[in-house]
């Protein structure tokens, strides 16, 4: 019997860790409690003064405390005070567990509605007075929990109470009261009595379940517990080098490496729980789970075993003895800490438990460290000796666009299967709103979604939702979701299946080099993706082993869209279309073996587009199989790096980008072929000209190219940089002068009007002074923004002015 996190709704016990304790305004009540018997104080005062933020628990007062060195009342230590409203004498104690500097120094003593009271309560052998109902109402006539104590308690007796509140001085009125109502009646009365001294606005700690919100009471009740401080197994047998039997190798095991933390910081957290933890409660009130093994007789005595017949037989009991069995269930984490071994067949050593226990990786949230993972490793390196994993990697917790918690009571959860398949506004808000435990938040739950979710949520695909939260999965512990996030990454989902298109288009039914004796001639651009996809199957590896899943979404993200399907398709082109017959081969097995490798790489993230795809393009590759789950994961090869055709290959988009820079600014068609004049031209600038020229011509749309002399009269050109070498592309002829200056005119004429603007905003001392910092600077920054595109129109208008 002993003091229990007790939910009023639940009507059960709850984990220290479905408590959430947050600071909340409350009042400080200070009550005058009349001395018995004629004491006074040494101001002559025939009352002391008591201080409680819960004025209702005091009906269920068993002493007042004072500090054992507190000069003020040591002369009152043994002598009793007259509780009010009850007319009880209690005693006045002395224990040092009492602050002198806070509130008066008097402290009332509830041992069973306080965890630090309920201490003290057992120091002193004081009797625990429940005054509370499961549903936390002042007991009345018809409850008899009002005389539950504790089995210590002496020299009393459970006789030495009726069946009745009355026997406890608890006024009828205040029965059948909810708590918080009997807080207010208390009040009233004690105001009557000319017992209120003051009361004061105070913070304080209020604990709530995590659940239902509700206030949360340290409750007296019957519970079972697994004792995590004696040093002896169930067995008899001593725990390990003298060590707790249970907790002491849970700690152990992580500190000489044989369960690993990733992040390793996390194993602190695991530490400081199981270097503080109390003994563990588990059972719970509740109509689902498993049911705590035991039984009852008439007599109350209590019987252990698996089922009912065990206990018959293990207790020699008569066939006639009526027994119950108790009504209880076992925490969920109590049910759960075998799990690692009850999935293998424990206790019986099955083939599966030898093969697959200990299993090498744990995944989990931080948040259910202390829930979980500790107890599955505190069981099961009990019952085993052996760690029921090497790893456990922490991962952060997916919040809401406001980084908070998901939970159904907040109706802030995002059901994956609503951003596969996306949902309505209108079913949205009715899915929030719909059996909220606490019916009356729906209007503000309705109304933060309509704020975030205007449109509802559009569909991603699975795909696309499983690579947003890899992409995510950075170390910490906050992940705040953005369906914009998932919806990028459906479009990389399209991406690989247009990518995948274009290939097949090219390649199938075509010579794809499966045969080996067939020459093949691997172009600069084949060289250099072959290349880049050793040196990202090594960085893939690298991120699995670290479990940097982020880093991982982010390379084959880089790679696949970037690298193959905006690069190379483009620079594979010009083979694939004119090439030679050993050159279309080289590239198309280039092509396929590329994709296909890729979507290997790629499969864990996105299982689902990669297994349609890999389908049609595998026998392209010369790959076997039904499915590619079962195929091997790519290994680099670092004989197949090419830093050479690598160093080309950027060089080659360098002078591509410096081309389409050249068009974007001057507004010239992307299909229009230019002349380019290349200046100041290196020896090895002037060898990749000739030897890509192809390349060049084909992916940057070039009808002349010529590299200048030394001192040679340049036109009127638009220029780009590629290290010390110019990439020139003359205007005269190439654009309409009058059309081109009216349109830089209209750009020039619109940025100046919202320029002045915007500085006028920023001369302003009463906008630079009253709006927020970050407002500011904002502004600023797109002041400076607009200058600087001001800036380069007016040199594109000098340029164009010039032909």
């Amino acid at each position: 019997k002993r003091l229990v996190n007790w939910d009023p709704v639940l009507q059960t016990a709850i984990s220290d860790l479905e408590v959430v304790s947050e600071e909340e305004n409350g009042k400080l009540w200070h009550i005058r409690y009349p001395l018995a018997d004629g004491a006074k104080t040494r101001e002559g005062l025939d009352y002391i003064v008591v201080a409680t933020t819960r004025p209702e628990t005091m009906l269920g007062d068993a002493a007042v405390a004072v500090h054992p060195e507190d000069e003020r009342y040591k002369h009152l230590v043994g002598k009793f005070v007259e509780l009010p409203l009850c007319g009880r004498k209690i005693e006045i104690i002395e224990d040092e567990f009492v602050e002198r500097e806070f509130g008066t120094g008097c402290v009332k003593i509830t041992p069973a509605h306080d965890f630090n009271d309920y201490a003290v309560g057992q120091r002193h052998g004081l009797d625990l007075i429940n005054v509370l109902t499961r549903e936390a109402k002042i007991i009345g006539d018809s409850d008899i929990q009002g005389r539950l104590r504790s089995s210590y308690v002496a020299p009393f007796t459970m006789e030495d109470f009726a069946d009745s509140a009355l026997s406890l001085g608890i006024p009828k009125e205040y029965w059948g009261h909810d708590r918080f109502e009997a807080r207010l009646l208390i009040e009233k009365d004690l105001y009557s009595r000319g017992l209120i001294e003051k009361i004061d606005d105070h913070k304080l700690k209020v604990p709530r379940g995590d659940r239902t919100g509700v206030v949360v009471e340290p409750y007296l009740t019957d519970q079972w517990f697994v004792d995590l401080t004696r040093e002896t197994r169930h067995d008899g047998k001593p725990g390990p080098g003298g060590l707790k039997a249970i907790t002491e190798p849970a700690i152990r095991v992580v500190e000489d490496g044989r369960i690993k933390f990733v992040p390793e910081n996390w194993s602190n957290t695991y530490f400081h729980w199981l270097r503080n933890i109390q003994d563990w409660c588990i059972s719970r009130q509740l109509w689902w789970g498993h049911r705590i093994p035991a039984w009852y007789d008439g007599d109350g005595k209590i019987y252990v075993a698996r089922d009912e017949t065990e206990v018959r037989t293990k207790y020699k009991l008569s066939a006639n003895l009526a027994l119950t069995q108790d009504e209880d269930v076992f925490d969920t984490w109590f049910s759960s800490d075998i799990w690692p071994l009850a999935t293998l067949g424990w206790p019986q050593a099955t083939p599966e438990l030898k093969k697959f226990y200990p299993s090498s990786v744990l995944v989990t949230g931080f948040d259910i460290i202390f829930f979980w993972i500790a107890r599955m490793v505190m069981m099961d390196t009990y019952f085993t000796g052996e760690v029921p994993f090497r790893e456990v990697y922490v991962h952060g917790l997916i919040r809401d666009p406001e980084g908070q918690k998901m939970s159904k009571s907040k109706g802030n959860v995002l059901d994956p299967l609503d951003l596969v398949d996306g949902i309505s506004l209108e079913d949205l808000v009715k899915k929030r709103t719909t059996g909220l435990i606490k019916p009356e938040t729906a209007p503000k739950i309705e109304k933060a979604t309509r704020r975030d979710y205007p449109n509802g949520i559009a569909p991603v695909g699975v795909d696309a939702l499983r690579f947003t939260f890899a992409a995510l999965a950075s170390p910490g512990r906050d992940i705040r979701f953005d369906t914009g996030r998932a919806e990028g990454y459906r479009n990389f989902c399209n991406k690989i299946w247009n990518a995948a298109r274009f290939v097949l288009m090219n390649c199938e039914d075509q010579d794809c080099g499966a045969d080996a004796a067939l020459p093949v001639e691997l172009s600069v651009a084949d060289r250099w993706i072959v290349s880049r996809l050793q040196k990202v199957e090594a960085e893939t590896a690298e991120h699995f082993r670290n479990y940097r899943f982020d880093l991982l979404a982010q390379s084959l993200y880089q790679f696949i869209w970037n690298e193959y399907c905006d690069w190379y398709l483009e620079l594979a082109k010009p083979a694939v279309l004119g090439g030679s017959d050993t050159a279309k081969r080289g590239t198309r097995r280039t092509l396929v073996r590329v994709l296909e490798a890729s979507l290997r790489l790629l499969h864990p993230l996105m299982p689902f587009v990669t297994e349609e795809v890999w389908q049609r393009v595998a026998p392209l590759a010369a790959k076997r199989g039904d499915t590619i789950m079962l195929q091997p994961y790519p290994v680099t090869q670092p004989e197949r790096i090419d830093e050479a055709a690598e160093a080309d290959v950027e060089w080659l988009k360098a002078f591509i980008l410096g081309v389409r820079q050249i068009r974007g600014e001057m507004d010239i068609s992307p299909g229009k072929p230019l002349q380019l004049l290349i200046q100041d031209a290196n020896t090895v600038d002037a060898e990749r000209i000739a030897r890509m020229r192809g390349i060049i011509d084909f992916i940057a749309r070039i009808d002349a190219l010529q590299l200048l002399e030394q001192g040679a009269a340049v036109p009127q050109s638009a220029t780009a940089l590629l290290g010390a070498m110019k990439i020139l592309v003359p205007m005269a002829g190439l654009i309409d002068k009058g059309a081109e200056l009216a349109r830089l005119d209209k750009l020039i004429n619109k940025i100046e009007g919202d320029l002045a603007k915007n500085e006028a905003r920023l001369a302003s001392e009463k906008f630079t002074s009253g709006a927020p910092a970050a407002v500011v600077e904002k502004e600023r920054a797109r002041v400076a923004q607009q200058k600087q595109e001001l800036e380069t129109l007016q040199q594109q208008k000098t340029s164009v002015s010039a032909l």
